[in-house]
C-alpha cells in the first residue's frame, strides 16, 4: 500500500473550510456538519486522537443576520465573527452530542506561535483535552486577531493555522478538507485533461506557479495557502492529505491508507 505511513497515524488534525460548511445559497450545510461529527466521533471511538480546525464563523454570522455580502469594514467582520462563532460552536456541540462525543473550543491568536510560553500553554491544554477523550475544536479568534481579514499584515488563514496546530501537538497527519479533490496540474474546472497529483514530496516553484498563476481560481490564496501549510509540515517532517470536503466519510478511508486526494509527505521512510 502506497500510504503505509498513514496507517501508523494516531493523532490526526482535520481542517474544514467555509466552503464545506456553507451551502452555495449562504445557508449552513447541516448535513456536512452532522457527517463530520459522526466521522470524527467514530475515529475517536476507535482510539485516534482528533483535533478539528474549523473555519466558518463569518459565514455563519452572515447567515444569522441574513446578509449576502461580507462587509469590507474590519469592525463589521469582527462583529460577524463574534456572532457566528457562538452559533457555529452550538451546532458542533449539538451534532457531536448525537454521537456521545464531548468537544471543547479553543480560539487562538498569533501570539501562540510568536511567544514560547503561550505556545507551551496551548500545547499543554490540547494534550490535556486529548487525554480526556475530548475533540478540541479550534478557530482563529477573528473577533480579536484581525490580521487575517483583508489586512495588509496578514497572519495567514486557517490552512496555515491547521499546519501550526499540527506542528504544535506533533500530529501524525493533517487532513485538509477543501472544495476540490486535491492538487491538480491545471484548473480541473476549466481543463478536462487536468490531472491530480497523487503525491507531493516538496513544494517546488512549479507547484507554486500552478497554485497561484494567472487565471487560477486559487490565485487569491485558496490553493497557494494550502501549499504554504504543506511547507510548514514538510519542515517538521509531517504529512498532509488534501481532499474534497463534500465527501467527509472518505476520511475513514484516508486513515486506512486509501489513495484519496493528494498526499503531501517527504519521500523518506519513517522508522518503527
Amino acid at each position: 500500500m502506497a500510504r503505509k505511513n498513514i496507517l501508523k497515524a494516531q493523532r490526526i488534525v482535520v481542517k474544514i473550510g467555509t466552503s464545506s460548511l456553507m451551502l452555495p445559497n449562504g445557508k449552513i450545510n447541516l448535513s456536512n456538519i452532522d457527517e463530520l461529527a459522526f466521522v470524527l466521533s467514530d475515529l475517536n471511538n476507535n482510539g485516534y486522537e482528533v483535533i478539528l480546525v474549523t473555519s466558518g464563523a463569518i459565514g455563519v454570522g452572515l447567515n444569522i443576520l441574513d446578509r449576502d455580502e461580507r462587509p469590507k469594514e474590519i469592525a463589521q467582520q469582527q462583529a460577524l465573527a463574534s456572532i457566528g462563532q457562538v452559533e457555529l460552536m452550538s451546532l458542533y456541540t449539538q451534532m457531536f452530542r448525537r454521537y456521545s462525543q464531548k468537544v471543547s473550543q479553543l480560539l487562538l491568536t498569533r501570539d501562540v506561535t510568536d511567544f514560547p510560553l503561550s505556545s507551551e500553554n496551548a500545547k499543554n491544554a490540547l494534550n490535556a483535552l486529548l487525554s480526556l477523550g475530548i475533540i478540541p475544536i479550534i478557530n482563529e479568534n477573528d473577533a480579536i486577531a484581525v490580521d487575517e481579514m483583508d489586512h495588509q499584515t496578514k497572519f495567514g488563514d486557517n490552512d496555515k493555522l491547521s499546519a501550526i496546530v499540527s506542528k504544535l501537538v506533533e500530529a501524525d497527519l493533517l487532513i485538509m478538507l477543501s472544495d476540490i479533490d486535491g492538487l491538480f496540474d491545471k484548473n480541473p474546472n476549466i481543463y478536462d485533461d487536468a490531472k491530480i497529483f497523487k503525491e507531493v514530496h516538496e513544494i517546488t516553484d512549479e507547484l507554486q506557479r500552478i497554485a497561484g498563476g494567472a487565471g487560477s481560481r486559487f490565485g487569491t490564496g485558496g490553493m497557494a495557502s494550502k501549499l504554504a501549510a504543506a511547507q510548514i509540515l514538510f519542515e517538521n517532517n509531517q504529512e498532509m492529505v488534501l481532499t474534497n470536503g463534500k465527501r467527509i466519510r472518505e476520511i475513514q478511508k484516508i486513515v486506512n491508507g486509501y489513495e484519496i486526494g493528494t498526499y503531501f509527505h517527504k519521500n523518506i521512510e519513517k522508522e518503527g
